[in-house]
């Protein structure tokens, strides 16, 4: 080990400004936090040598750097006065914040929701249709039991509702014991704890096996009463179940995991089990590795996801996944993402939101890695403005949506690479981002043409300069000014899946 360090430190000064002591503590603070093993990490080595993502780091360094010798200052404040130029346009003062007026499809629903109390049937009326009628109903508080039993009148294949905790057990269980389910598909029943438990399943939802044979997408999230065996029943009704949602179900325990694995080993694509305080991680290893086609894992919010979860799991399906959801796995380290992209080649999104652990370094192996990435989410954590735009310089051309949300440290270079290389992102999150002027975001939105959504809770250092001063019309300025924010909340999808088809 030694060796390697002495060697390292000898070729470092070639190809970045090289700190020893930083050097060393830094070693010892990954050697302490890691938890793999020290013999495996001799076996591979430790150092990472000097890549692509190096060499965009200290580009990135050295032009900060270099302006400041010729300016004769340090200031942040000064480099990015003078190092963007952009220049709001005169000739229009159009607030390109305002929203366009509404079309007459949304204007009829509003009509619709505000009286749904004198709505009589929903016979060949389109499931598209439904969702946005339930949806705008659940937003505002005006879902109710005649409402729920006309969406399952008849044969229903499409039931989607985000919040159930207005619906009793007794509405529950009289509306589905006289649904026919045999043609249902999706079923979500979100916030459902109130109404949802193990024991009105016989006379509901599982009324016998196979009692639910086109059911493909279940979403139970917060069902907080259902238990491992209401969940064996429920599956064991649903054979064809291809993705499921637990999020919040308190109540079940690793057993859960093996329920579905048994049943479900060759066929589950999507599995949700974010804030399942009861699961324990490890337990439910060996039963994860049984989902031979496992596409997207949630995990959200579990203390007992550590670095060896995501190795040994990822090791075995890694390949396979397109889509890891690790927000507020507040355990995991750099080491965890090394593994990622060395096992998932094809992940298309990555969320590690408020995980402290994470260092600059967890770019180095995203951007060697994971060449596909769509989607990456990176609320709440301590990355620098330099390992941000580095990465960006790497992988930004194929990024659709990025979320920065309360990453302080954002700022003149992550504008720089947004504008120079993500000319496809579509939704980007700066909310909080409090050292992005009016210049830089200018040039983030008058360069990045696909932009379609852009979040700026929280950033009063904006002003209408750059509100009426940039040139895309294209894009939805979310969070400047007071607005019907709930619209534009982004809730799972629940089919058709995100990455295959049935």
């Amino acid at each position: 080990m030694e060796r390697f360090r002495d060697t390292a430190r000898q070729n470092a000064s070639r190809f970045a400004h090289f700190n020893t002591q930083e050097e060393d503590d830094n070693i010892l603070s990954m050697e302490a936090e890691s938890e793999i093993p020290s013999e495996e990490l001799e076996e591979k080595g430790v150092e990472d040598w000097p890549g692509p993502f190096s060499t965009a780091m200290k580009i990135i360094r050295d032009r900060a750097a270099n302006l400041n010798v010729r300016q004769g200052s340090s200031s942040s404040d000064k480099v990015q006065s003078l190092q963007i130029k952009w220049v709001p346009q005169k000739c229009k003062r159009k607030d390109w914040s305002k929203r366009l007026p509404p079309s007459l499809l949304d204007l009829s629903l509003r009509v619709l929701v505000d009286n749904a109390d004198a709505i009589a049937s929903l016979a060949h009326v389109p499931d598209a249709l439904r969702h946005k009628l339930c949806h705008m109903l659940c937003d505002s508080r005006r879902m109710n039991s005649n409402f729920f039993d006309l969406l399952l009148n008849g044969s229903p294949t499409e039931i989607r509702l985000k919040d159930c905790s207005w619906l009793t057990e007794e509405q529950f269980t009289q509306c589905f014991e006289k649904c026919d389910t045999t043609n249902l598909t999706i079923l979500q029943l979100d916030f459902c704890g109130h109404c949802f438990a193990d024991y009105n399943l016989p006379s509901t939802l599982a009324r016998s096996p196979n009692s639910l044979p086109a059911l493909t997408t279940l979403s139970l999230t917060g069902a907080y009463r259902l238990s491992d065996a209401g969940l064996s029943a429920l599956v064991s009704s649903a054979p064809a179940l291809r993705s499921v949602n637990l999020s919040q179900c308190s109540f079940l325990t690793h057993s859960a995991i093996d329920i579905l694995a048994t049943s479900l080993a060759s066929v589950l694509l999507e599995l949700f089990i974010d804030d399942c305080q009861s699961i324990d991680a490890m337990l439910v290893l060996p039963s994860l590795k049984k989902l031979e086609h496992l596409e997207v894992l949630s995990v959200a919010g579990l203390e007992s996801v550590t670095d060896s979860f995501i190795k040994e799991f990822l090791i075995a399906r890694g390949d396979g996944i397109k889509e890891l959801i690790l927000m507020d796995c507040w355990k995991l380290t750099d080491s965890s993402l090394k593994i990622i992209a060395e096992t998932c080649s094809n992940l298309r999104a990555l969320d590690i939101g408020n995980i402290s652990k994470l260092t600059d370094t967890s770019f180095g192996y995203l951007a060697s890695g994971c060449r596909s990435l769509q989607s990456l989410k990176l609320c709440h954590n301590a990355f620098s403005d330099d390992a941000i735009a580095a990465f960006l310089e790497m992988s930004g051309e194929v990024l659709k949506e990025l979320a920065l949300n309360n990453v302080g440290k954002v700022g003149l270079n992550t504008a720089l690479s947004l504008a120079r290389r993500s000319r496809n992102l579509v939704s980007l999150d700066l909310s909080w981002c409090r050292n992005l002027t009016d210049e830089a975001m200018g040039l983030i939105v008058d360069s990045c043409l696909s932009l379609r959504v852009l979040k700026l809770f929280g950033c009063s250092q904006i002003t209408d300069v750059f509100l009426y001063g940039h040139s895309n019309a294209k894009v939805e300025i979310i969070g400047l000014k007071l607005s019907p924010f709930l619209e534009h909340i982004k809730t799972p999808a629940q089919g058709p899946f995100q990455y295959s088809s049935v």
